[in-house]
């Protein structure tokens, strides 16, 4: 650890923003709520920090494509002239966390003495003005080839199976680790709704949180009315919700310049190392889908390169745009399912501003350190379960922590890696099932089941199960038996795609 309090950085602010009107005209867009954040966030620190910026980092928000970049917006709307500014290339979830670490960096390096990081989302207010006609052809137009990029990039073989968006590939994880863990459906679904019920509990005591009513498990896991099926066995309280209008920022200084400005110690928040990894953008030249390398290597990393283990962590925010991801995340680091694991109340009731969710968890992680002597750890995921970046936060000086730390450990996650196995796209015959999903339309019917398998040289290769074949449906879902492994015939159909047939003894076990 440096002694030079120049070098050692500290959080001194924090702001949120829920803008909640329901009229289109006034809604602010993500550049108003940035700036309202970081105002916040610099009378959180006493003031006048924001005419000093060094640094602006923002997380890039999709709800109005057409103001990107808006950095220089950002800059001008709260005053500030920072010689370095920074818009992330895409809103991948662990980009606060990442753009932390980077703040620290550059305050350990002697480059920068007050850094800001912010993001916003307004995809309500996006969607509220496409209902009312408020918007341009052209704008709305160029709003939605945004969104495609986000939506519609993946490969077209995994596109034409319906593999798109992220709540249709999070699933495969979910199904494949629960398989691994040797845990029955209801098993998986019952841990889902603990660590989700208690999301909801943390939620409904946060002011910042966008929704902030207690939900018990059985609420979240059951599909109701209110609660449609989104991706098998997700429901809709158990998603990321995007359709908010929030925004977050925080601003990092040194020790020196915090103790200077009278900030009380108490209220000083150290900042720990930090390590990312990532998996490979594509989503079906993964190794596997029962764990992520990257992820143990980032949250492993995090605590030894900080010389801490998890007993020594009070409270953690493990992302939760899916369940899978904070269940994984947990079994790694030792979390156990009895605490909660948000500080905020998780993506589905803290908020789901798509990129931007940790500033969130980076602000209501500091007000609940301040004052404590506790410690906590921040964990993002972005993408498809891509990218993974973790950091320790501490109301008191870290013994491990030093700057400026290289926090790329990709390195140790491709030793990790297992061999990945092919895609064939064109075969057609038998095989094993890896994971699987159902997808379901927005009136809760199903769209299709699709199916991740193994054929027996061991190349992957995708088939899907049509709604009219209700039977082999019922074996994905009923949970008296486990497809994870079960074996079936991808055959091809007339429109070239693979259907996947069932064994009739498996059939047969499921509809009796």
């Amino acid at each position: 650890m440096t002694t030079n309090p120049e070098r050692i950085p500290v959080i001194i602010g924090v702001g949120q923003i829920n803008d909640r009107t329901n009229d289109p005209a006034t809604a602010m867009d993500p550049i108003q709520l940035m700036a309202a954040a970081l105002r916040l966030a610099d009378a959180d620190a006493g003031g006048g920090w924001l005419a000093r910026l060094d640094s602006l980092n923002v997380v890039e928000q999709i709800a109005f494509a057409e103001l990107n970049p808006v950095v220089d917006a950002v800059a001008r709307a709260i005053g500030a002239d920072p010689a370095h500014r920074f818009q992330t290339a895409s809103p991948n979830g662990d980009s606060p966390t990442k753009l932390l670490n980077e703040a620290a960096n550059r305050i350990g390096a002697g480059e920068a003495r007050v850094v800001a990081v912010v993001g916003a989302e307004a995809l309500r207010a996006a969607a509220q003005r496409l209902a009312a006609g408020a918007d341009s052809e052209a704008t709305l137009a160029e709003r939605n080839v945004m969104r495609a990029r986000h939506v519609q990039r993946a490969p077209s073989y995994r596109r034409s199976y319906g593999l798109t968006a992220p709540v249709d590939v999070y699933p495969l994880y979910e199904n494949a680790t629960r398989a691994a863990w040797g845990q029955t459906l209801a098993e998986g679904q019952a841990e889902s709704g603990a660590i989700w019920s208690l999301f909801s509990q943390v939620a409904a005591e946060n002011p910042a949180a966008w929704l902030r009513a207690a939900k018990s498990a059985e609420e979240i896991t059951t599909a109701s009315p209110g609660n449609r099926p989104i991706a098998f066995p997700y429901t809709k309280l158990m998603v990321a919700n995007s359709s908010v209008n929030q925004g977050a920022g925080f601003i990092v200084t040194s020790l020196f310049e915090a103790r200077a400005a009278g900030i009380a110690e108490e209220r000083l928040i150290y900042v720990g190392h930090g390590a990312g990894a990532r998996e490979t953008e594509d989503v079906l030249a993964r190794d596997r889908f029962d764990r992520s390398a990257s992820m143990a290597v980032s949250l492993e990393q995090t605590l030894s390169s900080n010389a801490l283990s998890i007993d020594q962590i009070d409270h953690v925010e493990l992302y939760s745009c899916f369940p899978c991801i904070p269940k994984m995340a947990r079994r790694i680091i030792g979390w156990p399912v009895e605490k909660p694991a948000s500080v905020v109340g998780g993506l589905t009731f803290g908020g789901g501003p798509i990129g931007n969710y940790m500033s969130h968890a980076v602000a209501a992680m500091v007000e609940r350190l301040r004052g404590t002597g506790e410690t906590g750890l921040l964990f993002g995921n972005g993408g498809f379960a891509t990218h993974n970046h973790s950091v320790i936060v501490s109301n008191r000086p870290i013994a491990g922590a030093a700057f400026p730390k290289d926090f790329d450990c990709q390195p140790l996650a491709e030793a990790r890696r297992l061999p990945v196995p092919p895609v064939d796209e064109d075969y057609a015959g038998p095989g094993r099932i890896e994971s699987y999903t159902v997808l379901f339309d927005r009136e809760g019917a199903v769209r299709q089941g699709v199916i991740l398998a193994r054929n027996p040289a061991g190349a992957r290769f995708l088939a899907r199960i049509l709604p009219e074949n209700t039977l082999d449906l019922k074996v994905l879902m009923a949970g008296n038996v486990e497809p994870v492994s079960m074996a079936g015939m991808g055959a091809r159909a007339a429109d070239g795609l693979l259907d996947w047939i069932m064994t009739g003894a498996v059939q047969k076990s499921v509809a009796n």
